[in-house]
């Protein structure tokens, strides 16, 4: 963890610790422990992460834009303050609508 961008005990915006790469996505990890982790993405419009699976359930939160995310063939279509339980084992995949950012956190178990 980069304590430069995430320092503990000092209050910050997630959509603020993450900029837009044009035609691209951004990750920046926030925590990463045993138990899990957390991640911010920032998506440009139009990019993707193609179906997969995780061993994990996962949480998506959108903080800004909007995206449709994926789950078992099941799209959803997100926007700010919305959120999402992707399950274990079920194909899963997010697709940018428009730009967007997104805080993923993973749970181990």
């Amino acid at each position: 963890m980069d304590t430069t961008i995430f320092e503990p005990g000092t209050a910050f915006r997630f959509d603020a610790k993450v900029e837009y790469s044009n035609g691209g996505i951004v990750s920046k990890k926030v925590l990463q422990k045993e138990t899990g982790n957390v991640t911010l993405f920032a998506f440009d419009h139009d990019q993707k992460l193609s179906e997969h699976t995780a061993p994990f359930d996962a949480l998506v939160q959108v903080l800004e834009g909007e995206a449709e995310i994926i789950i078992g063939g099941n799209p959803t279509i997100l926007s700010a303050n919305m959120s999402i339980i992707m399950p274990a084992g079920i194909p899963h995949a997010v697709n940018a609508i428009s730009p967007f950012k997104m805080l993923l956190t993973m749970i181990r178990s």
